[in-house]
């Protein structure tokens, strides 16, 4: 589609912008069109006009867990997590939109003492890509607090709360992926009275640790699921992968489920380095990795 066609159905859109500029891992070409709404009624009828006018929308939070090809996005992309960031406390129960932070619901409930969100400090990502792949870290996962989701259909145009069990949450996984037009709004979770002062503490502990087992450096986060009854980064690591670099992305020596990008890194890159991962793990000890970041976009 022309620029200047999405330039006069989405004016509040940045045209050709690059999209490394809103990844973790800085990669990623441009998008032809990329908007920031300001509200729900905003994304709302986004959505309705690029229905009607057959522009595909990709839906884009904090940029974690998603490797964007070198060739972009096509039509428009819709970023949540400087949009949609209101959350508020209510009793035990907290109700956040989809742009807001984990680490910042971390944070806000402890001080408030409420716990059940501690874990939520490990995991850089928004509240809806949470939701879509039950984000979880330290042996806790959003599906043991999250009571629903309010998610957009566009093709009815209607806004429906999805209980916890309708979401179908299970490990990295929910029922947004079969239906990946879906968008999650605001979601509400179910906490427990806790001490301010263990559960900042708790946050502390949890902090460090991440710290201290990841590398500082631009990275998607977890390359790969769990294998059955073990760690990716363990058996990455067991392949004598760690280090193992093509172009400018790198295995960690730090944590080898972690590749890093040392600058400049392309998609192209990080993409051999996961398949060079899988085929040697799976030729050294026999284990199948699963890639756990999300691919958008073209080559």
């Amino acid at each position: 589609m022309h620029v200047e066609t999405l330039q006069r159905l989405f004016p509040a859109a940045k045209l050709n912008e690059p999209l490394k500029r809103y990844t973790a891992w800085k990669i990623g070409g441009p998008a032809d069109a990329l908007l920031e709404p300001s509200s729900v009624e905003e994304l709302m009828e986004a959505v309705e006009i690029a229905r009607k006018h057959d522009v595909s929308v990709t839906i884009l939070g904090g940029g974690t867990n998603v490797l964007i090809l070198d060739g972009g996005i096509r039509g428009l992309t819709i970023r949540l997590a400087r949009a949609l960031t209101n959350s508020r406390i209510t009793g035990t129960s907290v109700i956040a939109d989809a742009g807001v932070l984990y680490p910042v619901l971390a944070n806000m409930t402890a001080a408030r003492g409420l716990a059940g969100f501690e874990f939520a400090t490990g995991i850089p990502g928004t509240v809806g890509g949470a939701v879509y792949m039950n984000a979880g870290a330290y042996e806790a996962e959003t599906r043991e607090i999250l009571r629903y989701a309010d998610v957009y259909k566009p093709e009815s145009g209607r806004i429906e709360r999805l209980s916890n069990v309708e979401l179908e949450l299970s490990y990295r996984r929910s029922v947004l992926h079969d239906h990946p037009g879906w968008i999650v709004l605001r979601t509400t979770y179910d906490l427990r009275p806790g001490d301010p002062q263990e559960l900042k503490a708790r946050i502390k502990e949890f902090r460090a640790r991440r710290m201290n087992g990841s590398p500082n450096r631009p990275s998607c986060g977890s390359t790969f699921k769990r294998p059955k009854d073990d760690f990716p980064g363990r058996v990455i690591e067991a392949a004598g992968l760690k280090g193992t670099r093509i172009g400018q992305i790198e295995i960690s020596h730090v944590h080898a489920n972690y590749f890093i990008n040392h600058g400049g890194g392309s998609s192209e890159d990080a993409l051999k380095l996961i398949e060079l991962a899988r085929k040697t793990v799976r030729a050294k000890l026999d284990i199948e990795l699963e890639i756990e970041v999300q691919v958008l976009g073209d080559p």
